[in-house]
């Protein structure tokens, strides 16, 4: 049944699967641009051979998004996040487009300056690597959603609520 039809006097909500991002981020060398720390997703099944955020997954039931991004940094990067620390950059509402639960996010992306740890491949069966890249000179090909943020990142602008898909 499509989102926002009554059935029984009910209403089928519209239901999305949340997520939490966490972008390192350092200062590069003076005059140049702020670093973020990239993952190259491979073994996944979702946008494998592209570069990514850092850390990010879903959040699971019982606990709070910024509880998820702090599990997310200590398992895939194995650095250790304060979530205070956790600088709040956009929500992302988007879809596919095609109807399908699994299509429909709300992505919440944080930025951390501040960490324990050395950030490091922790998940090699996800990934093929880690590196810092400057801002304004990121890798191709980068997930198309995650390239939105880190554009408006480099920019200087990062809107409170980003929409992606529709």
């Amino acid at each position: 049944m499509p989102p926002g039809t009554v059935y029984r006097g009910r209403v089928n909500r519209f239901q999305v699967v949340p997520a939490a991002y966490v972008l390192l981020l350092e200062h590069g060398p003076e005059g140049t641009a702020d670093r973020v720390l990239l993952s190259y997703r491979r073994g996944t099944g979702y946008m494998d051979e592209h570069w990514a955020v850092g850390a990010a997954g879903h959040v699971e039931a019982g606990e709070s998004v910024l509880a998820a991004a702090v599990r997310e940094a200590r398992e895939e990067l194995g650095v250790e996040l304060c979530a205070s620390d956790l600088e709040p950059l956009t929500v992302m509402h988007r879809t596919a487009g095609n109807g399908d639960p699994i299509d429909e996010r709300v992505d919440f992306f944080f930025a951390a300056r501040t960490w324990t740890g050395d950030p490091a491949r922790r998940e090699p069966h996800k990934s093929a690597a880690v590196e810092w890249f400057p801002l304004d000179d990121l890798p191709s090909p980068v997930v198309p959603h995650e390239l939105k943020v880190l554009t408006h990142l480099g920019e200087g602008a990062v809107p409170a609520v980003t929409l992606a898909g529709f």
